[in-house]
């Protein structure tokens, strides 16, 4: 009986468990990482990281934060129902010349924990800009 007892309740709690996950938050990225290439010194790039809040329930950003103060984040204040899209953007100000690799933290209630956002490129003197001309 006590067996049978401990049995029952390790199902019901491991039930309670899965469905507790499956109703909560998830982000669904439409890419974590870019790569900005060749960028011009002194004009400010933007980056946009979209996702889908592929959970049962609203998604809330409660914080987004660059790695340095070159990095300004813009994130949705409101919450994003289940199946909605929503935008991270970040702007880089490409002051120093050379390579660089930045970090987005995006705190959350999604499943998962916080998320870090990656960007990169290379910051190049004004008339060594890429085709690109960003």
């Amino acid at each position: 009986m006590k067996r049978t007892l401990l049995s029952l309740s390790a199902l019901l709690l491991l039930a309670g468990t899965v469905f507790a996950h499956t109703l909560a938050a998830a982000f669904g990225w439409t890419n974590t990482a870019q790569d900005l290439g060749r960028i011009r010194q002194g004009k400010p790039v933007s980056i946009s990281y979209t996702f889908t809040n592929k959970g049962e329930t609203p998604l809330v950003v409660t914080y987004a934060k660059g790695s340095c103060g070159c990095t300004g984040v813009e994130w949705p204040k409101e919450a994003i129902l289940p199946g909605a899209t929503g935008e991270i953007k970040a702007t880089f100000n490409a002051a120093a010349l050379g390579a660089f690799n930045k970090t987005v933290f995006v705190e959350s209630n999604a499943d998962g924990g916080p998320v870090s956002l990656a960007f990169k490129g290379e910051v190049v003197a004004d008339e060594k800009a890429g085709v690109s001309g960003r």
